[in-house]
C-alpha cells in the first residue's frame, strides 16, 4: 500500500507522466512530486465541500465568477497540477478542459490523509502562483483559516468559527454564513 506521496523514485513527474496513470486513480503533482488522492474523502468532507460549493453557486448566479468542485485539474505548469476541493475562477480564459492558472479562490477541506500537504505544500503552491484567497476548512474542529494574498505573499491567516459570516476578499460582495457550510445551528442573531 502506498502512502499519500508516491515513492517511485526521486525523479520529478510531469503532466505527460500523469496522463499515462490509471484513470481510476486521483493524483496531484506539486514540484514534480506525486501525491495519491486515495482513499476517497469522508462523507463529512464531501458534505462540507458540497455545502460551500452550493452556497457559492447560488450567490454567484448570473455573475462572471464560476464556482467549481473536485475532481477538476488546475494546471499551473508541467510540474504543478492539483485538484482543489472547491474553487472559484473569475477569468473565463482560464477555463478550458481544465483550469489553466490560478483560481481566484481555493477551498481545501482537510482530511487526515492530506492535511499536511494542504497546509504546507499546497499553501506554498497557491501563494507562489497567485491564488488571491485560500481557505482551509477544519471539518472536525468547525473552523476555517483564510489566507489572503498581499503582494506576492499570504498574510497571516484570519480565523472564523462555525457561527461566523465569512466575507470573501477575492470576490466582492459575497458573504458566506459558515453555519450553513458546517451544517450547525445558526447563531440567534442570524
Amino acid at each position: 500500500m502506498m502512502g499519500p506521496q508516491l515513492q517511485k523514485s526521486n525523479r520529478k513527474y510531469t503532466w505527460q507522466d500523469y496522463l499515462t496513470w490509471p484513470d481510476d486513480e486521483r493524483w496531484e503533482v506539486i514540484n514534480g512530486a506525486p501525491y495519491n488522492m486515495t482513499p476517497s474523502p469522508s462523507f463529512r468532507h464531501q458534505k462540507i465541500a458540497g455545502n460551500f460549493h452550493g452556497i457559492l453557486r447560488n450567490k454567484l448566479q448570473g455573475k462572471s465568477c464560476i464556482p467549481l468542485i473536485a475532481p477538476l485539474d488546475v494546471y499551473f505548469d508541467d510540474y504543478n497540477f492539483v485538484q482543489p476541493d472547491v474553487m472559484v475562477v473569475c477569468d473565463e480564459k482560464k477555463i478550458r478542459d481544465k483550469i489553466y492558472g490560478a483560481p481566484d479562490l481555493v477551498i481545501e477541506v482537510l482530511s487526515p490523509a492530506t492535511s499536511t500537504k494542504d497546509k504546507r505544500e499546497k499553501k506554498a503552491l497557491y501563494e507562489r502562483y497567485g491564488v488571491k484567497e485560500y481557505i482551509i476548512v477544519y471539518p472536525d474542529e468547525l473552523f476555517i483559516e483564510r489566507y489572503c494574498l498581499s503582494g506576492e505573499k499570504f498574510k497571516e491567516p484570519d480565523i472564523f468559527g462555525a457561527r461566523d459570516v465569512l466575507s470573501l476578499t477575492s470576490i466582492e460582495g459575497i458573504d458566506v454564513p459558515l453555519w450553513e457550510v458546517f451544517d450547525v445551528t445558526p447563531p440567534e442573531s442570524a
